[in-house]
């Protein structure tokens, strides 16, 4: 016969009632769960958790929760990048931040300019492929100046004269396929547009600046922990480095360096 009442081997009463509270608060599914205490909570186990949940009577969810879904990404192979470019403001100016942010393993690159236009659009693109550990195959860009002609300028002679767009020609050099977003639907480059906005909430939104150096600084802490130690809930909880180094495991030929050799040290 089993215990009269009974308890967890691994939890102590007060980490279940954590546990049991933060569930009936969230309404969270079990690995979101898992994903969100186990940095407060160290000895949590799936097996425990999903036990925890199973005594106290709050192992499912209500229907009206499980019956929305998020409509989600079409699945690619990683290499897809969108790219993007925001103004990060602060009183001793302006900083135009260009951002790149792979749609599979979440991997993010930055680079700041003074202004945005076709020439810093290429230049950031160029930078983008020698930095990105393995082959980038698409790129996905807004409307923008920097990265595409208006809409009336792509076709006609002059067109045919000029070539194409300068950032056009970077990625037919590196053989990316460039495809833009509707125009007037930002929401279609939607993960660079988020990543820009947690950038700006972990930045100037929270924090003051004595000058535009600090801010850059910053920001690349931030980039570089994001990358590296952010455990994100759409990579099930894994980092950006974490997905990338099981891509290397899986497809090498993809890669250009092995991203083990990237890890930022000490003095990096």
């Amino acid at each position: 016969m089993g215990p009269k009442t009974p308890k967890s081997t691994v939890l102590t009463p007060a980490e279940e009632a954590i546990v049991v509270a933060f569930r009936q608060k969230t309404l969270l599914p079990l690995d979101d769960v898992l994903g969100c205490l186990k940095d407060a909570i160290p000895n949590l186990s799936r097996s425990a958790l999903h036990r925890c949940l199973q005594r106290h009577g709050v192992s499912r969810l209500p229907v009206e929760e499980t019956q929305e879904r998020r409509k989600r990404f079409k699945a690619y192979e990683i290499g897809y990048v969108h790219i993007d470019s925001c103004e990060l403001r602060h009183a001793d100016g302006k900083l135009v931040m260009f951002l790149a942010i792979d749609r599979v393993s979440k991997f993010t690159y930055v680079e700041f300019h003074d202004s945005a236009g076709k020439m810093e659009g290429s230049a950031f693109l160029k930078v983008v492929v020698e930095v990105f550990p393995y082959k980038i195959h698409t790129v996905l860009t807004d409307n923008g100046m920097a990265f595409a002609d208006l809409p009336k300028n792509r076709e006609g002679p002059s067109r045919r004269f000029l070539g194409p767009h300068i950032f056009d020609r970077v990625c037919m050099a590196n053989a990316i396929e460039h495809r833009l977003t509707k125009p007037y639907h930002p929401w279609t480059n939607g993960q660079a547009e988020r990543m820009n906005r947690t950038i700006k909430d972990a930045t100037i939104k929270t924090y003051h600046y004595d000058d535009l150096e600090n801010l850059k600084a910053h920001v690349m802490a931030f980039v570089t922990a994001y990358n590296f130690a952010k455990h994100l809930k759409a990579l099930k909880w894994r980092t950006p480095y974490q997905v990338i180094c099981e891509a290397w495991t899986r497809h090498p030929s993809i890669f250009k360096v092995n991203p083990r050799h990237l890890i930022p040290g000490p003095h990096s």
